[in-house]
C-alpha cells in the first residue's frame, strides 16, 4: 500500500474573516474550523457530512477512521492525493445536538463558494447527508444514486456510502470500490 495511504494531509485555510464564523452555530462547540484538506486544485473534490477527529488526547495529529478508510480506497483505486481534495457540508465537527437542518444550510454558503473558486472537474459525495446536502434533496439516497453521474449545482457528481459506514460494516468495501472505480474510469478517460 502506497505510504500516502496514512498520512495526515495538508488543511487548507478558511478565507480571512471566514474562521470565526458563527452561521451555523456549531462554534459554540468549541472545535475549530476545517476547510479542506489536501490539494485545493485537485481535479475531483470529495465532499463528506462533517469534520472527524483532528488531534490525539495528546494534541498529535490523527488520522480518524473516516479519513482512514478514506485514504485507503483511494490510493487502492490508484488515485494519488494530490488529485484530490478533500472539503465537508460542515466546517465545524459537532460535539453534541444541534439543528442539523439550520448548520447546513448556513455551512453550504461555504461549500459553494469553494465550489466556485476551485472548480473540480468531479465532485464525489460521501453519506446521504452529504449527497442531501450537495443536492439540495432530503429524500437523495447513496443508494439510489450511485454508479451514475448526477450534475447538482452544474458540478459531474457521483456519490457512494460514508467511509465510516464503510469502516463498520465492511460487506460494503467491495461496493464502496466499485464506485471509486466507476469515479476513475472517467476521470481517466477525461485525460487528468
Amino acid at each position: 500500500m502506497d505510504e500516502q495511504c496514512l498520512a495526515v494531509w495538508p488543511e487548507e485555510k478558511p478565507p480571512a474573516g471566514i474562521e470565526n464564523c458563527m452561521d451555523c452555530g456549531l462554534y459554540q462547540h468549541g472545535s475549530r474550523m476545517i476547510w479542506g484538506e489536501g490539494n485545493p486544485h485537485a481535479p475531483i473534490m470529495i465532499v463528506l457530512d462533517n469534520p472527524g477527529a483532528r488531534e490525539d488526547r495528546e494534541g498529535n495529529p490523527f488520522i480518524c477512521g473516516t479519513r482512514e478508510t478514506l485514504q485507503k480506497a483511494a490510493a487502492a483505486a490508484g488515485i494519488k492525493r494530490e488529485e484530490l481534495y478533500l472539503t465537508y457540508v460542515l466546517k465545524r465537527r459537532p460535539t453534541r445536538a444541534y439543528d442539523k437542518w439550520t448548520a447546513r444550510a448556513a455551512c453550504m454558503q461555504h461549500l459553494l463558494a469553494q465550489l466556485q473558486k476551485h472548480s473540480p472537474q468531479f465532485v464525489f459525495c460521501l453519506g446521504n447527508v452529504a449527497s442531501q446536502a450537495f443536492f439540495d434533496n432530503p429524500e437523495a439516497e447513496v443508494k439510489t444514486l450511485r454508479q451514475m453521474w448526477h450534475f447538482p449545482r452544474g458540478c459531474k457528481t457521483t456519490v457512494s456510502y460514508h467511509p465510516l459506514a464503510v469502516r463498520r460494516r465492511p460487506n460494503l468495501w467491495n461496493t464502496f470500490m466499485e464506485d471509486w472505480m466507476f469515479l476513475v474510469s472517467s476521470y481517466k478517460k477525461s485525460g487528468s
